[in-house]
């Protein structure tokens, strides 16, 4: 059957609840997950949660394809869970390299040179992502936990810079920034006063209140973002973190 112009209409979607939260060390970005309502918690080999908290979860994720047979045990199973943690991101990238490896017959991912093995490893984060996204669909939040690295962008309208990023190769953080809806760069609030320090001499120091933000919005020095209309930054309060979002961001 042909599209037509009369037979015209208009749609709105919702954005699927998928998150990517990231930050500094020790900021919280567990705990701010933690937070979404009724989490499952799992992590990969050498991640744990706050000792302070108490959280529900099956266990240490120890390959890709237990990774993938426990998000289907929720898209099929009556379960209470309306939000899973994974922590972290960078902890189920070996894991994805151990599968590719393993499907081509590989002892690393450079075996096949040219940077072949992490073009192939696409095929398996988008496997991954089919899978959270159907998650999602359901109306289960995924709230994806990342570390940060510090890297050089080559801005094409400016001279260089460094940013912080998602500690992931290049392709697979291309690829799973795209298929989430939110992304919450998490950081201490920090101004800079200058100090005369004399001879007509001043160094600018940094100075914080111990304030720390969630960034929902991307600027020079950071990677961050949100489908939901948030505003560019909110203060992150321990136990407070979700009710701030869900203003912007809780699942109709």
């Amino acid at each position: 059957m042909a599209l037509s112009l009369a037979e015209m209409k208009t749609e709105k979607s919702a954005p699927l609840p998928i998150a990517i939260l990231y930050g500094v060390p020790k900021v919280g970005k567990t705990t701010l997950a933690l937070e979404f309502p009724s989490p499952v918690y799992i992590n990969t080999p050498g991640e744990s949660p706050p000792n302070d908290l108490e959280v529900t979860t099956p266990g240490v994720i120890e390959t890709f394809e237990q990774l993938l047979d426990f998000i289907g045990e929720l898209i099929i199973e009556e379960h209470p869970y309306k939000t899973l943690v994974i922590d972290s991101l960078d902890g189920i990238e070996p894991l994805v390299w151990a599968q590719v490896c393993a499907q081509n017959g590989w002892g690393t991912l450079e075996d096949p040179g040219y940077g072949k093995g992490y073009i192939a490893a696409d095929d398996v984060w988008r496997e991954y992502m089919r899978a959270i996204e159907a998650l999602a669909a359901t109306g289960v939040w995924v709230v994806q936990i990342a570390h940060t690295e510090i890297t050089r962008f080559d801005s094409p309208t400016s001279e260089p810079y460094s940013r912080y990023g998602i500690k992931l190769h290049k392709r697979a953080s291309a690829l799973v920034q795209e298929a989430s809806s939110l992304i919450g760069f998490i950081n201490y609030r920090a101004t800079i006063k200058e100090k005369d320090v004399g001879f007509n001499k001043k160094v600018g120091r940094a100075e914080g209140s111990g304030e720390r933000q969630i960034q929902l919005e991307e600027r020079p020095g950071f990677i961050a973002g949100n489908r939901f209309g948030a505003p560019p930054s909110i203060v992150y309060k321990k136990g407070e973190g979700w009710n701030a979002l869900a203003k912007y961001a809780a699942v109709q």
